[in-house]
């Protein structure tokens, strides 16, 4: 079987470096990305592309050669890059992904909020790429090939940062506990 590749977009400090060295396993200290780069199976973006939608058209052809796009949101950033429903317009599974939840000005409910109101469907992972922390069941997510797979591993992950989103409709839940 083929192995997924993976775009990773956000903010400009958002961690999208630190995270990519820390799924690739590298040791070496992050620095700026000042273009789209390729490392291994990981499609590092600098911010300013998603930023700036005049490099949007850059990340849509590039995003081509994915089969994940991480959407990367900083918790101790009070601002979002990622309009409402962002991942709309992307024909790849999305992942989003709270960096940063270490930080002592982390607001990871925050940051939860802001990537629910980008994502239209898929599960939200929170991490700390410099403590290790949710960077394997963010690999096990990589590897999934749908929705349906992901959304399986999430319920039945026992790591509690991890949700899929849309979450199920409150009925539904009672309908199931009868």
């Amino acid at each position: 079987m083929r192995r997924s590749r993976v775009m990773i977009i956000g903010a400009v400090d958002a961690g999208k470096s630190t995270l990519t060295h820390a799924l690739l396993k590298r040791t070496e200290k992050a620095s700026k990305t000042q273009a789209l780069t390729f490392k291994d199976w990981i499609v590092d973006t600098p911010g300013e592309y998603t930023e700036n939608p005049m490099f949007y058209k850059t990340i849509m052809v590039t995003m081509m050669e994915v089969t994940h796009v991480l959407f990367l949101q900083d918790a101790t950033n009070p601002k979002t890059i990622f309009p409402p429903g962002f991942s709309s317009g992307i024909p790849k599974l999305c992942i989003g992904v709270v960096s940063k939840i270490d930080a002592p000005q982390a607001d990871v409910e925050r940051a939860l909020r802001q990537l629910k109101s980008a994502l239209v469907k898929g599960p939200i992972i929170q991490t700390s790429a410099k403590e290790g922390v949710g960077i394997a069941e963010l690999e096990e997510l990589i590897q999934c090939r749908s929705y349906e797979a992901m959304q399986q591993y999430v319920q039945n992950s026992a790591y509690p940062g991890l949700l899929f989103h849309p979450e199920p409709p409150l009925q539904n839940i009672k309908k199931d506990l009868k």
